[in-house]
């Protein structure tokens, strides 16, 4: 039986308080690029995301290369996307005694690495 040889590392992120509608804006910028230019565009792009996002990264390329041996300058950004999290639940006063509902959304951020072909 010959061994399968592993070409894909994974880092996930969960319950990181952003809400993912704004997560997937920064995600999207990263999808299928190379590993190194995915890593520039989130240092330069001004959202609250992408040090969240760059730190998921850095760790699935750190996966790769420790667990794997694979080699950082072949690498590619195959998947990445945010599903949503548990969601806190909090009040806000309004007028009259009542009472307004604030989600407060959470995130979990997958970014999966692999080699090019």
């Amino acid at each position: 039986m010959a061994e399968q040889e592993i070409t894909s590392a994974t880092a996930r992120v969960k319950n990181v308080r952003i809400a993912p509608r704004k997560a997937r804006l920064v995600i999207d910028l990263i999808r299928g690029k190379n590993a190194a230019e995915a890593l520039a565009i989130l240092q330069f792009t001004p959202r609250a995301g992408s040090p969240i996002i760059a730190k998921a990264l850095k760790s699935a390329i750190a996966n790769a290369e420790h667990n794997f041996d694979l080699d950082a300058q072949n690498l590619i950004v195959s998947e990445a996307f945010v599903d949503e999290g548990p969601t806190l639940k909090r009040f806000r006063p309004r007028a009259k005694g009542s009472a307004s509902p604030i989600n407060k959304r959470t995130s979990h951020i997958t970014v999966v690495v692999s080699e090019k072909d």
